[in-house]
């Protein structure tokens, strides 16, 4: 079984740089780590390869600068390759331009029975390109899993919601996002990081991809960030004192919004 796991390098959270003055953006120059929301479709996908007997995860990422730092963690975990899919003309690029460019990367990676995502990335959190990306391969999509579990030619996935979850079933190939939290990722061993080393990295520009870079990154994304402001603090709350008529200025308090 050959599955295939988007996975998204990141700045790291404990330390994420500072916004680019000029395009009003995260600054994704420095070392990029894992995003720990793609850690769990990794695990799901080593897991369901384990289970199968056989075949291989393959990852698909779209970073700067040639940045592997977090591919490498994943190839550590288990992960038997990669495609990254590099190049200057990205920057900017909106959800529906990072769709396309990973389905094209899916495509480059070979014949995959199942590709897993995150449901949305640490610091974008749009939540959309999972779905974009089945729909640009016109396969069937199943989003929010919290069990996957493959029977031939179909996959069984319990599907989270508010209430429980729903027990949906799809044909393969399809594309799965993963609720973080449903796996424990393992811990990449000093045996897997040594390996990592030496696993292969598809490096591609869109060229390579087919890709018009007018499509994608700012000329594709159509879009402008023209401020970027601190939220404003929160103000303190009205306290009020019980002497004894503190009903009365409640009720004042609840008249003067509306409320009643």
């Amino acid at each position: 079984m050959n599955v295939v796991v988007c996975v998204k390098q990141i700045p790291d959270p404990a330390d994420p740089g500072a916004l680019d003055p000029s395009t009003k953006t995260l600054k994704r120059d420095g070392k990029l780590i894992l995003d720990e929301s793609d850690s769990y479709g990794v695990e799901m996908a080593l897991q369901l390869v384990d289970a199968a007997g056989g075949g291989e995860v393959t990852l698909v990422s779209m970073a700067p600068n040639s940045e592997v730092g977090g591919l490498r963690t994943a190839l550590a975990m288990g992960a038997a390759k990669a495609v990254l899919v590099s190049d200057d003309a990205l920057a900017g690029t909106d959800a529906l331009g990072t769709a396309k460019v990973l389905a094209k990367a899916i495509e480059r990676a070979g014949s995959a029975d199942l590709i897993l995502t995150a449901t949305e990335s640490s610091d974008g959190y749009t939540g959309t390109v999972p779905e974009q990306i089945a729909e640009l391969l016109s396969l069937p999509s199943v989003t929010f899993a919290k069990e996957i579990a493959v029977d031939g030619s179909t996959v069984k996935v319990q599907r989270q919601t508010e209430a429980g979850y729903d027990e949906v079933e799809s044909p393969l190939p399809a594309v799965v996002s993963v609720t973080a939290g449903v796996v424990e990722p393992r811990y990449p061993s000093f045996k897997g990081i040594m390996a990592a080393k030496s696993k292969p990295v598809d490096e591609v520009k869109l060229a390579d991809l087919g890709i018009d870079a007018g499509s994608v990154g700012w000329a594709g994304g159509g879009q402008e960030i023209v401020e970027v402001a601190e939220a404003e603090a929160r103000e303190a709350g009205t306290i009020i004192e019980d002497d004894g008529e503190a009903f009365g200025k409640i009720v004042e308090f609840l008249d003067d919004l509306k409320v009643i």
